[in-house]
């Protein structure tokens, strides 16, 4: 596990905005850190897609419109930071998508 003190329990424990606010965060590091720090930066790639994966097993989050907006943002973010950029992503979308979350989480 990338985040040593996290427990699926304690995961699970936390809204569905919350998750994904804290999803956000470990992309804006990505995103702060590509250019200056590659390797911090690839840590945070594996630690958002962990947070992600954690949120996607979450039962709480299993309505078919939330787990397939989850792969979603699951695929499209493995594509723009690791591959091709397919979608079409840029690091001001990825930022403006998470940010809701944070705004719709206080």
């Amino acid at each position: 596990m990338i985040n040593e003190n996290l427990t699926k329990e304690r995961w699970f424990s936390l809204s569905f905005l919350d998750q994904m606010a804290n999803i956000g965060c470990e992309v804006e590091r990505i995103i702060n850190w590509k250019i200056k720090y590659p390797d911090r930066s690839k840590l945070a790639i594996e630690g958002s897609l962990e947070l992600l994966d954690l949120t996607i097993s979450d039962k709480k989050n299993h309505s078919p419109a939330i787990l397939k907006e989850l792969c979603r943002v699951r695929e499209t973010l493995v594509d723009y930071f690791m591959f091709d950029n397919i979608y079409g992503s840029s690091d001001k979308k990825w930022n403006d998508y998470f940010y809701s979350f944070n705004l719709l989480g206080k």
